[in-house]
């Protein structure tokens, strides 16, 4: 069964859900329950988006964290994918690594910072290290999951018309497991999105981390608050861009119920 069209006017209700939370947010800054010092109002959030916009900093930022998140998030999609195929369908490969697989997923990505540092010093390649860290193996676990959760009818039809290598993958497995893929690389992109503002923040000299931190040390919680607001914004456009995935003819499937 498909889902039906969205009216515009639900569409409207994340403006709405957003307007109200900036309106008890504002509403909490007049009450003074806090000083403005470490509870800044929209108001003052907004002229320091602004001040950040003008000097040129908030681009640079800007820039090099999706420099970090797209370099580590590609790197690890483009190796994780292809070793997951390839486990999910070979079982006595997929018995002997996964758990090793399972054991540095479960590490935070954060734990390989003092590695980082060592290894590669100050900059890009402690971030996007870290980046791959954190989706390698998210990526390759869920590739394997959606391999081995493949009906093993699909595989007896593709027999029958004797496919085989190259066309077996690209007319049946990958169209199969490409629902399941998308929806991990969602997950797995928002976890890379917030690893960088962890990385840049310990190892690094510029990106939306380090500015965060940097406002921190120098008490400007309004530029703080306003980094927190353009890294909760790119984290919802990356969202959407990875969403674009699912409207994919050979993919559409999977998201129709």
């Amino acid at each position: 069964m498909r889902e039906k069209p969205i009216s515009f006017s639900v569409r409207l209700l994340p403006l709405l859900v957003l307007l109200i939370a900036v309106a008890i947010w504002s509403a909490l800054s007049k009450l003074g329950i806090f000083p403005e010092s470490v509870f800044p109002s929209p108001l003052a959030v907004a002229k320091g988006l602004g001040e950040e916009f003008r000097s040129g900093r908030l681009f640079d930022d800007l820039v090099a964290s999706l420099f970090r998140v797209t370099s580590g998030f590609l790197l690890a999609v483009l190796l994780g994918v292809p070793i997951g195929l390839w486990l999910g369908h070979h079982v006595r490969s997929r018995f002997a690594l996964l758990p090793l697989i399972n054991f540095f997923r479960s590490l935070s990505p954060l734990a390989w910072i003092p590695f980082a540092i060592l290894w590669f010093g100050i900059g890009d390649v402690p971030a996007i290290f870290l980046i791959f860290m954190a989706c390698f193996f998210p990526v390759v676990v869920a590739t394997v999951a959606a391999v081995a959760n493949i009906p093993s009818i699909y595989f007896r039809v593709a027999h029958d018309y004797r496919f085989s290598g190259t066309e077996l993958l690209t007319r049946v497995t990958l169209p199969a497991i490409a629902p399941q893929v998308i929806t991990s690389l969602r997950v797995t992109a928002g976890l890379a999105w917030l690893v960088v503002v962890a990385a840049e923040m310990i190892a690094g000299r510029d990106g939306l981390g380090f500015a965060i931190w940097d406002a921190r040390n120098g008490l400007r919680m309004d530029l703080l608050v306003s980094g927190m607001v353009v890294i909760g914004i790119i984290g919802v456009v990356i969202d959407r861009v990875l969403v674009r995935l699912t409207k994919i003819r050979s993919v559409r499937w999977g998201y129709e119920r």
